[in-house]
């Protein structure tokens, strides 16, 4: 059985692409040679020609509990955050690009600082480690209703050498089961200004689904972005 694309996911793959053609210098001659293009692929890959059995394949794995921190998998270790000796560590990581956009709200356009998350009580903070313990980012839910049951997930892997190791997905993943059991969330969402290809199926392959888009939401260094708001719900 074939996987069910929303029409809001392929809206929003399309924008995507048409931002960033445009940006390249796409005309519309170019744009219908793309068409063509596609849907020749679209026509190999219906017919089994295409050769890409990588699109069908999901990483798969199971941690041992998730219930309590802290939790672990084959890879991280996810335990709670201890202001006391976490503090110093936190503040360094959200000192580049990747720790500003961890604190800033796309639905308000206003950072909070690193008291602000730690204090509230509706934000639920844990920190990332290897098996060894050494920390490596970030894991939070925060703006936590639990009359709802509800809240808006974030991460940040705060060590740049290791980021893009799949690292931050696999912490993720974790982080998502102990929001189900051990803090009885029904729905998890995010926002994200990330709207490329890549950003949307990894958010698809950890269950999460395209909500909409609110077009020119967030003017961020003065440029206006598409904020997109995806969803995780648990029956």
């Amino acid at each position: 059985m074939s996987k069910r694309i929303s029409k809001e996911t392929i809206e929003a793959l399309s924008r995507n692409f048409f931002k960033e053609a445009s940006s390249y210098g796409f005309k519309y001659e170019h744009y219908l040679s793309f068409v063509n293009s596609l849907l020749e692929y679209a026509i190999e890959f219906k017919n089994g020609t295409s050769g890409d059995s990588s699109l069908s394949e999901k990483p798969k794995f199971e941690a041992i509990k998730y219930d309590a921190l802290p939790i672990e998998s084959r890879n991280v270790k996810i335990r709670r955050f201890v202001k006391f000796s976490d503090y110093d560590l936190l503040a360094e990581w959200l000192k580049d690009d990747y720790g500003q956009y961890f604190l800033l709200s796309l639905a308000t356009t206003k950072s909070i600082n690193i008291d602000e998350l730690l204090d509230s009580k509706h934000n639920e903070i844990g920190i990332i480690t290897t098996h060894e313990g050494t920390p490596i980012g970030l894991m939070a839910f925060l703006y936590c209703d639990y009359v709802q049951h509800k809240a808006e997930l974030r991460k940040l892997i705060g060590v740049p050498e290791m980021r893009g190791k799949g690292l931050g997905k696999e912490a993720t993943q974790l982080w998502i089961k102990y929001g189900h059991t051990g803090l009885h969330l029904k729905k998890i969402y995010l926002n994200t200004i990330d709207t490329n290809l890549r950003n949307i199926k990894l958010n698809e392959e950890l269950g999460f689904k395209v909500e909409g888009i609110l077009r020119n939401e967030s003017l961020i260094d003065g440029e206006y972005h598409d904020v997109l708001r995806m969803g995780l719900w648990r029956e």
